[in-house]
């Protein structure tokens, strides 16, 4: 058996960031953790010395968008190499899964897409990212708060659109459509969410125009996220908290952010999650040309300019990133200190909003030490690197700049 000693774990529901909390991991002989245990204040058990790193599992991204150069909504089955070549990429970008999003689109299109998704699924390898259930960002969105979501395909919600859309498609977090975004303000919402929430899916807040008692009484009907707090939505305001002040309050309530500093400025991003920390996703909300160079990238019909890892159309509306989602982690624990808290809400907290309800000492039993990631913090900031196996190189976090 070897051992691992000195170390921390991102994700504890106790607390993630309580430096007096070391654990020590056993590793078999196939590379498999078979032993999660805590060491008692000033042990000193014998092992390799992690020097208070922390092991968390890899990242799960419950909103991305696309990535060199394919846009999910847009996939046909010639695009099954370069998808795989996707999924390889963001596997050593240290994400273990993602829900591929599905933006605004026609139905044709998105039910193409969703057939070459599942094709895609079947075809998982390790070494590359595995692909969940899609997540449908739209049709059913406040035209209002669209923002770059394309205006034609907009649809009032109804339980008979939504049949015509995913109709002979499965729901849960493993099957065709894990997650809907819509507007649960919006005429015949109320029906659509029952039925996504009958099949399995999660249900989303998001491009909407709700007040805080519209979002409160969405997530009494079973609404359990929001899909970028304060983007697309009313922001928090004293008077007027809107969906996040209510999604703060209800505290079950999943709070997506893009930690990019751009779409939320760091403050409020930092506000959120001293808030309310155990509920925050960080997403990517990464688009297309993720893994590309910067520049001029085609976006459907539309151009996508590409700046600083940010995504913009050209009349300026923000569409996106292309920051890996462990970007964000980095941000985020720059920010605020928080490295634990930051960790988890891109490893653990995505896995709580699919359904996930092991505790993080149960999920790692088992798993290959090669399939978790181990962050040190520096003078450098947060970095990350795929936990090696004994004898096997590691694999350094890149370094981008930006907030």
């Amino acid at each position: 058996m070897r051992w691992l000693t000195n170390l921390r774990l991102a994700g504890l529901e106790r607390g993630s960031d309580d430096d007096r909390v070391r654990w020590r991991i056993g590793v078999d002989r196939e590379g498999l953790i078979a032993r999660v245990r805590e060491t008692p204040a000033g042990s000193r058990a014998a092992g390799e010395d992690w020097g208070g790193d922390w092991l968390s599992l890899g990242g799960v991204d419950l909103q991305i968008n696309g990535g060199l150069g394919l846009a999910f909504p847009e996939l046909t089955p010639s695009d099954l190499p370069r998808l795989e070549g996707l999924l390889e990429l963001l596997w050593q970008d240290g994400v273990d899964a993602i829900c591929p999003t599905l933006v605004t689109c026609a139905s044709g299109a998105l039910r193409q897409s969703l057939e070459v998704l599942a094709q895609a699924r079947r075809r998982h390898r390790p070494g590359r990212c595995r692909l969940l259930g899609a997540h449908l960002e739209g049709p059913f969105l406040a035209p209002e708060r669209r923002g770059a979501h394309p205006a034609q395909h907009l649809r009032p919600p109804s339980p008979e659109t939504l049949d015509a859309l995913i109709a002979g498609f499965s729901g849960g977090p493993e099957a065709d459509i894990a997650l809907v975004t819509l507007a649960p303000e919006l005429d015949g919402a109320a029906e659509v969410i029952a039925s996504l929430r009958d099949a399995g899916v999660v249900v989303s807040l998001g491009h909407s125009s709700a007040d805080e008692a519209q979002a409160r009484e969405a997530f009494a009907r079973g609404v359990g996220m929001l899909t970028h707090s304060f983007n697309a939505m009313a922001g928090l305001h004293h008077r007027a908290p809107g969906p996040v002040g209510a999604a703060v309050l209800a505290g079950s309530v999943a709070l997506g952010l893009i930690a990019d500093g751009v779409h939320v400025a760091p403050t409020m991003a930092v506000l959120l999650q001293r808030l309310a920390g155990r509920q925050l996703v960080i997403v990517s909300d990464a688009l297309a040309p993720y893994g590309l160079a910067e520049g001029a990238h085609r976006w459907d019909e539309r151009l996508l300019v590409v700046k600083d890892g940010s995504c913009r159309l050209e009349d300026g509306t923000l569409a996106g990133v292309t920051l890996p989602l462990l970007e964000g982690v980095r941000r985020l624990a720059g920010w605020s200190g928080l490295a634990g808290t930051s960790i988890a809400a891109a490893t653990l907290a995505p896995r709580r909003v699919l359904g996930e309800r092991k505790t993080l000492e149960q999920l790692l039993l088992g798993r290959p030490l090669a399939d978790t990631l181990r962050w040190s913090a520096g003078d450098g900031g947060l970095r990350w690197r795929r936990t090696e196996a004994e004898g096997a190189p590691s694999q350094e976090t890149p370094q981008l700049s930006g907030p």
